[in-house]
């Protein structure tokens, strides 16, 4: 009996000889020798997902031929583990399709890897688990730590996307004018009666009149403009053109002063100006005429400038000078009258009054415009709902609306309002723009890319927009570029994840935004300066401006360098 006791123990103490010295313990316990590279050092999530880059190396003499490896990268954080894909090795000897690693050379291998990011990952260990295996006996090796995760900075994004306004094209004050002309018997600089009772110098006349009498119009100035026709010579209708301004200039002189239109008093009322031979307007009227050779003579205006050489070669065109002379030349000698003034629109406290109380008497233009005189959110609504009412077919109305609404967190109210204005105007930009907006905000994120691509060029809302986008698919550069100048906390952020902590800091520094959000992602630059005393001011500012903000920092490998930290403990617990 004792001795059957001391032959099983025996073997059993053979057994464990020949098992530690199997080719798989070797390779356990010489595990170490592996090396692994991580890229970057610390995981980051990036456009939802975590990416890894690993470079295993191993030596040389390390791997079995006859042995068969899997290697799979995990996370491991509280409460749970998220493999990456496995990767499989096979020892020379081996029948099979992995990766062959020689034995006396060993074998550098490049894994890259990614799973979906999970909130819960944001501390959390990348490490390796190798299983290994030789015909029927396999070994697990013990799990390798090759870094640390995640850095989840880019979740930091405000994903509240700007919405466009549909603007009014109100204009306060819009210029009037009036004209009219008389016209010249040929040599002559007298103003005939019946020049003085045409249908437009009437109306120009009364234009003076009313203007004068209507406290919304001002009268800024009448331009006198007399002309010579081009025959002749051009000293006597240099002289010719000068009477006639004269002439016209005291005739309505006299006319202002019947009527008690006080400017004609002003000497710089009157803007008087001659042209001896008006050319130009030679040039219009033949043009707009059905004159025989009116190609011809066109192509001698071309073709001489000098007015001597022009008039005598036209001239020279017997065939068609008569009807020139009788249609064309007397409709220069004339004299043209402008009167120009300025008409004034309602004031601010004019439109906003009305709006309120009686917006029927605005047209579409004020109406939109009163309603950004107004600051809180209700005022501007009811203003947008008249606008709907009274203009149906104008989308701007329902897109304002919309926007109001979607400001307000009506989300359900703006985008009613917003399809309205997309069935009113199809493929407007700034629609499009705001229906993206909504997409993005229930992170549709392909719709709304869509929609900010159809909304290209209706402003910076879009860019703003793109750039949110940007960051949520991992491209900060791209980012960088669509957000531009804008000292906001998403640009500051874009710059941060594209490694420009300066210039993150530069647009923090100069944001007016003083959300909880700013003084975080300053923090987040003192954490990356390694700047204690920034990163303990500024989350103090943060954590005081929102609470949640506590758990965010105490779970964020951005600051694990201060996890120790006395002050940052006591702002995080």
């Amino acid at each position: 009996m004792k001795r059957t006791v001391r032959l099983i123990s025996t073997l059993a103490l053979t057994g464990l000889v020949i098992a530690s010295c199997s080719p798989l313990e070797k390779m356990k316990k010489k595990a170490a020798d592996i090396s692994y590279k991580v890229t970057p050092e610390v995981v980051e999530e990036k456009g939802g997902m975590v990416d890894v880059k690993i470079d295993v190396t191993i030596p040389p003499k390390f791997f079995n031929k006859k042995v068969m490896l899997t290697a799979t990268p995990a996370l491991t954080y509280q409460g749970g583990e998220k493999d990456f894909a496995p990767q499989e090795l096979q020892g020379e000897s081996v029948t099979g399709n992995a990766t062959v690693v020689p034995y006396e050379a060993g074998k550098t291998i490049s894994y890259t890897g990614q799973v979906p990011y999970e909130e819960a990952m944001r501390l959390s260990e990348l490490v390796i688990k190798i299983q290994a295996a030789k015909g029927v006996r396999s070994v697990a090796f013990d799990p390798v730590k090759v870094a640390d995760g995640v850095v989840a900075t880019a979740t930091l994004v405000n994903n509240e996307p700007a919405v466009a306004i549909g603007k009014d094209n109100f204009v306060r004050v819009t210029p009037e004018l009036s004209e009219a002309a008389i016209y010249y018997l040929i040599n002559s600089a007298q103003v005939r009666g019946n020049q003085l009772t045409s249908e437009e110098i009437k109306l120009m006349e009364k234009f003076l009149k009313d203007a004068k009498a209507d406290e919304n119009l001002n009268l800024k100035n009448v331009e006198i403009r007399s002309y010579a026709s081009p025959d002749g010579g051009y000293d006597l209708n240099a002289k010719l053109a000068d009477r006639r301004e004269g002439a016209s200039t005291d005739y309505l002189k006299a006319n202002m002063r019947k009527n008690k239109v006080e400017e004609y008093k002003n000497l710089d009322f009157f803007k008087q100006s001659v042209m001896a031979e008006d050319w130009d307007g030679f040039k219009k009227a033949m043009e707009e005429s059905n004159i025989r050779d009116k190609e011809l003579i066109l192509r001698v205006l071309s073709m001489h400038s000098d007015p001597e050489v022009r008039e005598k070669e036209i001239k020279n065109i017997a065939s068609a000078y008569s009807t020139i002379a009788d249609q064309i030349l007397p409709k220069l000698r004339r004299s043209k009258f402008v009167v120009n003034a300025e008409r004034i629109g309602k004031s601010d406290e004019e439109l906003q009054t009305l709006a309120k109380s009686n917006p029927s008497e605005l047209n579409v233009e004020e109406l939109l415009y009163a309603a950004t005189l107004f600051d809180l959110d209700a005022d501007k609504l009811a203003v947008y709902e008249s606008a709907k009412k009274q203009f149906p077919e104008d989308w701007r109305g329902f897109n304002d609306a919309g926007m109001v609404q979607y400001n307000m967190g009506k989300m359900p109210q703006a985008k009613a309002d917003f399809e309205k204005a997309d069935q009113l105007s199809p493929n407007n930009k700034v629609v499009k723009n705001n229906l993206g907006a909504l997409a993005l905000r229930d992170n549709n994120v392909k719709e709304a890319e869509v929609l900010f691509g159809a909304a290209t060029g209706a402003g910076d809302e879009v860019n703003y927009n793109k750039g949110i986008i940007a960051i949520k698919k991992g491209d900060y550069k791209a980012a960088v570029d669509y957000f531009g100048t804008c000292t906001c906390a998403n640009a500051a952020l874009a710059n941060l994840l594209n490694g420009n902590n300066s210039e993150a800091l530069r647009k923090l520094n100069a944001s007016k935004d003083e959300s909880a959000l700013v003084s975080y992602l300053k923090a987040v630059v003192g954490a990356r300066n390694n700047d204690v005393n920034m990163v303990i001011t500024n989350l103090r500012e943060a954590v005081a401006k929102d609470g949640a903000v506590r758990q965010l920092a105490a779970t964020d490998i951005e600051f694990a360098k201060f996890f120790d930290n006395a002050d940052f403990k006591a702002i995080v617990q």
